[in-house]
């Protein structure tokens, strides 16, 4: 009976350990506000292809432009949309572009919109990591390439928000209104010197 106790309790030790593993190795692949996966739209972008490396026109070595981004039409019941660009190989999470309150009819972004203040009517911006309103390209520090994750979402609400809203915020605001959402990932690395 011992033994039999003992094993089981190895088996769910390795259970939970893999499991935890697991997790780890696809952290970057998690949504951050629901925690799974999101496939239901598909974002594209004519600046670069997913999983290619982003040109250095939309990094800080070069123009630091918003790339362009494309999305299906809206699912029934969308209010908005709302995009979230983050660098989750920083030694903290870090934000590179928040956009909301995109309205419904809208299904992409110019290159540029961010820098040129091209953004459709009813969009509002928020803080990026440099604390400064607006897209903030890639810039991660000389060695390994840095995974790029562009997110889409659907919300079937538009949210209380004002220009200059941190992350924290949208994504706080976006809970519970999430219809469906995508990502396209770039990736980034700057040379040692």
């Amino acid at each position: 009976m011992h033994r039999w106790r003992t094993g089981r309790i190895a088996a769910l030790v390795t259970v939970l350990f893999l499991s935890l593993f697991a997790l780890l190795i696809g952290w970057w692949r998690l949504d951050p506000v629901q925690g799974q996966p999101q496939s239901s739209l598909q974002v594209a972008s004519s600046s670069f292809a997913n999983g290619a490396s982003i040109p250095k026109r939309y990094t800080c070595d070069g123009g630091d432009i918003s790339p362009n981004l494309q999305w299906p039409p809206a699912p029934p019941r969308t209010k908005s949309f709302a995009i979230i660009v983050n660098d989750p190989d920083a030694p903290v999470d870090f934000t590179h572009w928040l956009v909301f309150n995109i309205r419904p009819d809208t299904h992409s972004l110019v290159e540029g919109a961010s820098t040129v203040g091209a953004m459709p009517p009813g969009a509002s911006e928020g803080v990026n990591g440099f604390g400064v309103v607006g897209y903030a390209g890639p810039c991660p520090p000389p060695g390994n390439a840095h995974h790029y994750v562009f997110r889409v979402y659907a919300l079937d609400a538009t949210l209380p928000l004002a220009d200059g809203a941190r992350r924290g915020q949208v994504e706080s605001a976006m809970r519970q209104h999430i219809l469906a959402a995508g990502q396209l990932i770039g990736t980034y690395r700057r040379e040692l010197r």
